[in-house]
């Protein structure tokens, strides 16, 4: 991967880059502590900030410096598609993302989200739809903002998000999870839990304050490898979550 996670949005604006990150690591954050209704409700605000950039983008690259929220959001979307028709190779940004955008839209204003009386309560599986919705359109805009492939771009949006765990006090390089009680593997998988990608053995260990490498490997890394939550790089010495692991430190976060 030739692009790392913080350049991602480096050609926007840094005011509309914040904006588009602040409500993608809102859903995410939200959803991790099964927070149905707030995880939805940021699905509009991602979509404001999507359109803006699509329409930048079209525009032969001048974006504003927030995003901008159109008075007839479905309509807007639809147009998009003639509008920019002349536009070359632009397929991604007119047509694929808007229909995209209209779809977590209308969650947001149709499904008890965005006023009382709607037919639906805010729940797990609409909060689901608008989370996962919300990586394709981060992926997507990585895709038209850089030349990248699927796999690329699907990896750099896993390394934007921020994991905020409750128990866990970061400071710089450090971290300390401030919860007692908790075995080493639980720990491990709260650490874990805050980084989106792979972690040095070495720095788990000083994380943690655990007495030695040789019995951290031996009674941490590599039973957690076997039970398949974590993959231990035997080689790299590098630990990362797997999506079970992803579950049972969600689990452990929400419990605390």
């Amino acid at each position: 991967m030739s692009l790392a996670p913080a350049d991602a949005f480096s050609v926007l604006p840094t005011t509309l880059r914040d904006d588009l990150l602040n409500a993608f690591n809102e859903i995410v954050k939200n959803y991790r502590e099964r927070k149905w209704e707030p995880s939805e409700l940021n699905g509009g605000k991602l979509c404001e900030a999507v359109y803006t950039i699509c329409k930048g983008w079209l525009e032969g690259g001048t974006y504003p410096a927030r995003a901008e929220k159109p008075s007839r959001f479905p309509n807007t979307c639809w147009d998009m598609e003639r509008t920019y028709q002349q536009v070359p190779n632009s397929r991604t940004a007119r047509i694929l993302i808007p229909r995209m955008m209209m779809g977590l839209y209308d969650i947001r204003n149709n499904r008890g989200v965005g006023h009382a009386g709607a037919d639906v309560d805010p729940n797990h599986m609409d909060a689901t739809a608008v989370l996962y919705t919300s990586k394709w359109l981060m992926a997507e805009l990585v895709r038209l903002l850089h030349t990248l492939t699927t796999e690329e771009a699907t990896e750099i949006v896993e390394g934007l998000v921020e994991r905020e765990v409750t128990w866990v006090w970061t400071h710089g390089d450090k971290k300390r999870v401030l919860r007692k009680g908790l075995t080493w593997k639980q720990q491990t998988l709260l650490l874990l839990l805050t980084e989106a990608g792979d972690v040095a053995e070495s720095d788990l260990l000083r994380w943690l304050e655990h007495p030695g490498l040789p019995s951290f490997r031996k009674d941490v890394l590599k039973p957690l490898h076997r039970d398949r939550l974590i993959d231990y790089d035997v080689n790299e010495r590098t630990a990362r979550l797997l999506p079970p692991g992803v579950t049972a430190a969600e689990g452990l976060a929400a419990a605390a």
